[in-house]
Parts: structure tokens; C-alpha cells; sequence
């Protein structure tokens, strides 16, 4: 194990100064299975004080659990900080995440004991391995295996219910049975965790190659109803004779495929909910069930649930548009450029790849053979060539400026308004996107009042909305959805 020169140089200063030091947890193990080790820390025997008397300037201790962050001279960002902590043991976790008292130890088998899983309680201090938990064998057998006793391990912290189902799914592990146990009989704690951490563990177990498996054992485990339920409502929901599988099965082979084809992180999400409405818009049983209007309510889902885990704003508005769009029924006789270059303003340029990429997890999670029919490889022709034309206001061949100087007015919502009615007319035909024509329709608007502008407005934001569906109503219908 070839140990990076920035960890060396740290363990060599502490070994200098008289103090043991390993390289420690997820680094080591991910060295073992051949990865690339993304994080680096250290362990020791020093104590704070020691480590920052021995670091000087570099190094900063600013919490009560003996961690040390010391700055190395790299230009690797990954190695620019490098935790230092001392061999500790940990009493009481009132709030299942951090310790009420932390002891140091001199122990290091001390401070692999408080570890949560015995592949990441495995040291490496230069020479050889310290792996007092067997960490090494369960790697090999490819197996997640509490430190000692699973129960005290998540009562201790609950985070390390998700953190056993993400490791298991990016390393394509199994959860030992004990642990497995113990894991279901304490699912409820994830409860106190925040909000964001779940976050962040659920999109490590979406970002993965088995993201599939991830969500089958969160919710196989009695987590998933503590985080995502409305993803759970469709389970043994039956859909009509378009599809083969629940509702819930449907959703998780969308996600399959989209994570067998290395989609990013929006079109996995996108993928696994775009269903999610379902279960709510079930009208009738059998061959001819109906699920009208689902995916205007799994939007609506959608942004609550994204919005719960604490996701950014853009990215819940990316997710919701993917979800709200992805029932894109495209005939080639059927469609008009029209429609297509509306339905491209409402899912925005930079989303179409993966608006269509959903629909393909779409397709492959009903069990058709192809992804990508002739329809959709045309839709993807039309949709390059549209592109081309006025979608957005700043594709016009007038601008705010222009609008100004031409009518003699203020800046102020009656530019907007006027811009936006005009790009309304392009949108049905381009060849209008002309300075001759448009200056013309300008003067034209110019003369009607602020409140008529803001009517003509909202009427156009609406014929958006609208004519981009209205073609596929039918197509709808016969689908049932």
C-alpha cells in the first residue's frame, strides 16, 4: 500500500516526534479493494496539543472530538486538509449522533473499536496492517459487518443505518445477517437524524451503480418510509395492459437503467420518481385502470419531498420540470414543430438530453426491448432543429434596449410584457423573427394599457403551457395515463 506523500510526510513528523500514527477507516479500505481514495485521515496516539505543537500554523483544532485538521502544501484539493485525531473512546449518545464524552486513548485497537463497520476499522501504518475486527476477510467475502455488537453501534449513531445500505450499494456488498437484524429492529432512529445528512447519503446510494438494490434494502430494511414514503404508496399498486410491473417495480428499473448508463444525478432522481403520482391518480383495477394527470401530481410530490430532504433549489427545479414533462408521447404524423419548440421553452434547452433520457429509463423500466425507438431518435432530430429558432426571449431580434428607444417608454413590466407577447407569436412561427416585423407588433402593443399587456401575457404563458400538451391528449388517452 503505497500511501500518498502528503500522508506520509504527516506520519513521518508525528512518528519523528516519538508518537504512532495509521493511515485509518474508508482510505485504507478503499486501497485494499484497488480503489481510489478520495478521503485521507489520520489517527494517533498525540493529543491535540501535541499534533499542533509538532504542525505549528498549519494545523487547527476547533472541536471537542481530537480532531485536528492540518494543512498540507499540495496542489492536490483533496490533500489540502488532512484530519489528524487521537486514539479515543466514546461514552453515551444521547442524541443517536455524537458522543456526550470522548476519552483518549493510547490504545489504537481503543479507537478502531468505536468504528462503525469492520472494513472501515482497519489501520495502515506504513508497514502493516492493524485490523483487530477481521476487516480485511469481510472485504474479501464482500461483506458489511458491524464492529462488535450492531445494536450498540446504532444506537450509538443513527446515520450509520444509511451509511451500511450506501457503502453496501456503491461497493456491491452484502449485509451481514446480524447486523441486518439489527439494522431493521432500529430503522426508526433515522428519524432524529437531520434532514440534510439523510440527503447526502441518499444521494451517494442514487449515485451509485446499484442505486436499484440501495432502495429495495432502504426499503426492505424500514428506512425508506422514514425518508421517501410516498415511493413506497407503489408497492403492489398494479398499472393497465401497457405495463408489466407495480408501480414501485416500474420506478426502480427506470433507475436501474439510468444508472447502468451512468445518467447524472437529476436523471437517476427524475427516473425513480417520475411515477411517483401514480398510486394518488389510480382510477378503476385491472387491464384498464387509468392514471390521468400523474405526472402533474408526482411534480407536485416531487417538490415535497425534494424540498424536505433539503435539496438546492435548482436542482428541485430541474427534478420537478423532468417529472412534470417526461409524458412526452411523440408520433411523427402527429406533432408540430410548434409544440416541440414549446415544449423546449418549458423544460428549458439545457434539460432536453435528459428529459429524453428519462424517457427512455421510462421505457426500459416498462420492459420494452428498445430505449430508443425511431420515434424518439426523430423527436431528437426535430428537437436539434427547432433549436435553431427563437425560444426565449433573448433569441428575439429585438431587445429590452431596442423596445425603449423605439416606443419612447421607461424601463418597467410593460417591456417584459411586450417582449414576451411577441415571442409568443414566434413561437408558432419563426419566420416573424424579423427587426421589421417585430418593431411593427411592438408600436402595435405599445398603444394598450398596462393591465391588457399583463393579460396578453399571462394568456401566452399559459398557450405555452398548453399547446406543448394538447397534441398529445389523445395519444394520452389511449395510453391511460
Amino acid at each position: 500500500m503505497k500511501l500518498p506523500e502528503e500522508i506520509k510526510n504527516i506520519i513521518n513528523a508525528l512518528s519523528k516526534a516519538g508518537f504512532e500514527a495509521c493511515a485509518v477507516g474508508g482510505c485504507v479500505r478503499d486501497f485494499i479493494l484497488g480503489h481510489k481514495a478520495d478521503d485521507w485521515d489520520i489517527t494517533t496516539n498525540a493529543t491535540p496539543d501535541q499534533i499542533q505543537k509538532i504542525f505549528g500554523e498549519n494545523a487547527r483544532y476547533e472541536n471537542k472530538f481530537g480532531t485536528v485538521v492540518v494543512n498540507a502544501e499540495t496542489e492536490n484539493p483533496r490533500l489540502k486538509e488532512i484530519e489528524i485525531t487521537t486514539y479515543r473512546v466514546e461514552e453515551k449518545y444521547t442524541d443517536k449522533r455524537h458522543p456526550d464524552v470522548v476519552k483518549f486513548s493510547s490504545r489504537i485497537e481503543d479507537d478502531l473499536a468505536r468504528r462503525d463497520f469492520t472494513i472501515n476499522a482497519i489501520a495502515w501504518d506504513g508497514k502493516e496492517f492493524i485490523d483487530p475486527f477481521g476487516g480485511q476477510k469481510d472485504i474479501k467475502n464482500k461483506i458489511i459487518r458491524a464492529v462488535g455488537d450492531p445494536q450498540k453501534r446504532f444506537n450509538e449513531d443513527a446515520l450509520r443505518l444509511m451509511r451500511a445500505v450506501r457503502i453496501a450499494a456503491q461497493l456491491d456488498f452484502k449485509i451481514e445477517e446480524k447486523t441486518t437484524r439489527a439494522l431493521k429492529k432500529n430503522a426508526r432512529d433515522i428519524a432524529v437524524v437531520s434532514h440534510e445528512r439523510i440527503r447526502d447519503e441518499f444521494v451517494k446510494i442514487i449515485s451509485s451503480r446499484n442505486a436499484k438494490k440501495g432502495v429495495e434494502e432502504l426499503s426492505g430494511f424500514g428506512l425508506l418510509k422514514h425518508i421517501v414514503p410516498e415511493l413506497e404508496e407503489g408497492i403492489d399498486v398494479t398499472q393497465n395492459k401497457h405495463h408489466i410491473y407495480t408501480v414501485w417495480e416500474h420506478n426502480l428499473r427506470a433507475l436501474d437503467w439510468a444508472a447502468e448508463n451512468d445518467y447524472n444525478f437529476e436523471t437517476r432522481l427524475a427516473s425513480l420518481l417520475h411515477d411517483v403520482g401514480k398510486p394518488r391518480t389510480k382510477r378503476g383495477e385491472g387491464l384498464n385502470s387509468t392514471f390521468y394527470n400523474h405526472e402533474v401530481v408526482g411534480a407536485q410530490m416531487t417538490a415535497k419531498i425534494m424540498e424536505r430532504l433539503k435539496f438546492p433549489n435548482k436542482i428541485i427545479e430541474k427534478v420537478i420540470l423532468l417529472v412534470r414533462y417526461h409524458l412526452f408521447y411523440y408520433n411523427v404524423d402527429e406533432v408540430t414543430e410548434s409544440s416541440v419548440r414549446r415544449l423546449v421553452k418549458n423544460v428549458g434547452p439545457e434539460n432536453v438530453d435528459d428529459l429524453l433520457n428519462v424517457r427512455m429509463s421510462d421505457r426500459k423500466g416498462s420492459g420494452v426491448p428498445k430505449a430508443e425507438p425511431y420515434k424518439l431518435r426523430h423527436l431528437r432530430a426535430i428537437i436539434e432543429k427547432v433549436s435553431l429558432d427563437p425560444i426565449s426571449v433573448k433569441m428575439l431580434k429585438i431587445n429590452g434596449d431596442n423596445l425603449i428607444k423605439l416606443l419612447g417608454i421607461e424601463p418597467g413590466p410593460k417591456v417584459g410584457y411586450i417582449l414576451n407577447i411577441l415571442l409568443d407569436e414566434v413561437l408558432d412561427d419563426p419566420k416573424k423573427n424579423t427587426k421589421e416585423y417585430l418593431d411593427e407588433k411592438a408600436a402595435a402593443l405599445n398603444d394598450k394599457s398596462l393591465d391588457k399587456l399583463a393579460e396578453m401575457y399571462k394568456d401566452a404563458q399559459v398557450k405555452t403551457r398548453e399547446v406543448a400538451e394538447e397534441e398529445f391528449e389523445e395519444i394520452k388517452k389511449k395510453f391511460r395515463v
